[in-house]
């Protein structure tokens, strides 16, 4: 029963292990580096066109939040956060759901004493080590593209990282809903419209009441608006509520996500 007890706790050493596991199944070289750098070509591309090429055409500022910004910083603090978004999913959703449903290597993994929430914490901060490098890299693109100072960039980095576990935690509770690999379908259709409607490209306030309210309950727009504030250097008290929104998205999916894996492989 002490046993049974003790398996019954968190322990971050089980938790470790899987990230290790992995660690381990990651293909290494030249490949693994390719396969980092795709997931920054999408929303570098939509900076690079959009932000800079488009950006270029629109001569006057944008006033957002009382700062008058050029459309470019505007814009790329915007597709960070997407940056943050795309790297959790690519490793909570398509990569998990194949280990969970298909390849059935938690099933294996939970014959030891590694318990389901234990999984969920090991899946969240192994997709939180990848999207480490995956917001760093487009934080020096942005620096080098002179669309945020390094000063700022440097400050913007930890909240790029909460958004990737947030966001992580999101993707891994959604994907333990899922039936099949049509069921995706419906997981980006979802992802392309937080991407295009979280005031993105353009202000939230910018649009109806109605939409504008529906807006700020995503968790996108939670991540734009902490992580765009703190690269044009507005560090006002609602980045707390941002920032606390982030917080508890990856606390409750998180839990809803271990239950799930629970139910999938013990029922």
């Amino acid at each position: 029963m002490l046993t049974n007890a003790i398996a019954g706790r968190f322990s971050a050493t089980r938790s470790a292990a899987v990230v290790k596991r992995n660690a381990r199944a990651m293909q290494t070289g030249p490949s693994a580096w390719l396969l980092v750098l795709a997931g920054l070509v999408e929303p570098l591309f939509y900076l690079l066109s959009i932000g800079l090429g488009v950006g270029s055409l629109i001569s006057k500022d944008i006033v957002y939040r009382g700062h008058e910004v050029s459309y470019p910083d505007f814009v790329a603090p915007a597709m960070l956060a997407t940056s943050a978004m795309t790297a959790a999913f690519s490793t909570t959703t398509f990569a998990f759901f194949a280990k969970l449903r298909q390849s059935k290597v938690y099933e294996a993994v939970l014959v030891t004493p590694v318990r389901p929430r234990e999984v969920a914490v090991a899946e969240v901060v192994w997709s939180a080590i990848r999207g480490t490098v995956y917001c760093g890299l487009f934080l020096i693109a942005m620096v080098l593209l002179d669309t945020v100072s390094v000063g700022w960039a440097l400050l913007a980095f930890p909240a790029s990282v909460l958004a990737v576990v947030a966001f992580a935690a999101i993707g891994l509770a959604a994907s333990t809903l899922m039936r099949g690999w049509h069921d995706f379908d419906a997981l980006t259709t979802a992802q392309m419209a937080l991407f295009l409607f979280s005031g993105t490209f353009s202000p939230a306030e910018d649009y109806p009441v109605p939409a504008q309210i529906l807006v700020e309950l995503t968790p996108l727009y939670h991540a734009v608006e902490l992580i765009r504030r703190i690269c044009i250097g507005d560090l006002a008290p609602q980045l707390l509520w941002n920032a606390g929104y982030l917080v508890a998205a990856t606390g409750l999916c998180l839990v809803f996500a271990a239950r799930r894996i629970h139910t999938i492989v013990y029922d």
